[in-house]
């Protein structure tokens, strides 16, 4: 394949030069990714996890925070405290009721 690049404008030729980019990445991340398949099968048939051979633990995911406010209409409607204050929050504050009051 090849590609008269004098003739290409400034935008064509940076529109091929992220082409190449990501089509470098696509390939290392493919090959990447078919390593670490075979690593595991191997490690399977000797009876072992690949985290077991590696040292490399998985990190696990962080269990759900717990609910600190309570919609004092609907008890069903909590808020963990964190992020956008939900609606009813915001509401119950204006109406003069104090964060808490509405604490679990």
């Amino acid at each position: 394949m090849s590609i008269d690049l004098e003739n290409l404008s400034l935008k064509e030729l940076k529109s091929l030069q992220a082409q190449v980019a990501k089509a470098i990445a696509d390939f290392d991340g493919r090959r990447k990714q078919s390593a670490l398949t075979e690593l595991e099968e191997k490690a399977r048939e000797l009876g072992f996890s690949l985290a077991e051979l590696t040292g490399v633990t998985v990190r696990r995911k962080r269990s759900p925070a717990t609910p600190k406010y309570a919609n004092p209409a609907d008890a069903s409607e909590t808020w963990i405290g964190r992020g956008r204050k939900p609606r009813w929050f915001e509401q119950a504050l204006k109406d003069g009721a104090s964060a808490e009051s509405m604490a679990i």
